[in-house]
């Protein structure tokens, strides 16, 4: 074979070698490319989900309740109800009790300013009962602290004395109240309190209370009354409640 042509083979051979590594190389650098950029997607946290806006005023006045959503015979409140002063208005020694009765009288379960903040204030004047429902939007800390306290009220205030602003003694029980499944928390509690009149006439005032937190917005229910006072009231309330509440807010994320 002459030497030009056996040179020319031989380089043909060498860019053909040449070729396949690099090749062969690229495939490789590639593969493991491919491989880490894999495991980097699969090792990254999904994206956090975008924070609730802050609950509007308007959006926490079409989430109350309203005399529809509980029927006859509720109404608009005419005012506070005669028995708050009288029987509400009370002190005792224990400190717990005792800031439960100042919740109980101001209707201020959590004891701090909420930005922004609904009210209802419904009457039954068949039974002489009054609802008061709020929608509030507090600090989450606030509202677990709250709940926290509430839930122990049944054991450090199961039962105890206070007196009234004119001397009246009381006689007060604690107990748990069973709210619906809704929301994120809850606590509710049925508080009675017994005393008698100048005539030895037993009075006995009955108050349903409810506390719920719904995501980022909190709902505080009280429901009193000197004669029948059923828990179906405050059930319904809390849950029509969380439910308007959550439409509320689905129809202003869809109007953004």
């Amino acid at each position: 074979m002459p030497r030009t042509r056996a040179r020319v083979l031989a380089a043909s051979v060498l860019a053909v070698t040449t070729l396949v590594g690099a090749s062969a190389c690229r495939a490789l650098t590639g593969g493991a490319t491919a491989r880490g950029q894999a495991a980097s997607s699969a090792a990254a946290p999904p994206p956090a989900a975008p924070a609730a806006r802050p609950l509007t005023a308007a959006q926490a006045q079409n989430a109350l309740v309203t005399p529809a959503d509980l029927g006859p015979p509720w109404a608009p409140t005419q005012g506070a109800a005669t028995w708050r002063d009288g029987v509400l208005k009370a002190t005792t020694d224990a400190a717990d009790c005792r800031r439960l009765l100042d919740a109980l009288y101001t209707d201020d379960l959590f004891g701090t300013p909420a930005p922004v903040s609904a009210v209802a204030g419904l009457d039954d004047s068949l039974d002489q009962a009054q609802l008061r429902y709020q929608v509030l939007a507090l600090d989450a800390g606030d509202v677990r602290r709250t709940l926290d306290w509430m839930r122990t009220l049944p054991q450090t205030c199961g039962r105890f004395t206070a007196v009234t602003q004119h001397g009246a003694v009381q006689s007060v029980q604690v107990v748990d109240a069973h709210l619906p499944a809704v929301g994120d928390a809850r606590q509710g509690l049925r508080v009675t309190l017994t005393a008698q009149t100048a005539d030895g006439e037993p009075t006995v005032l009955t108050l349903d209370v409810a506390a719920v937190r719904a995501g980022e917005d909190t709902i505080a229910v009280t429901d009193g009354g000197l004669g029948d006072v059923s828990p179906d009231v405050t059930k319904a309330a809390v849950q029509t409640g969380v439910r308007r509440l959550a439409d509320v807010r689905t129809q202003s994320g869809a109007q953004v």
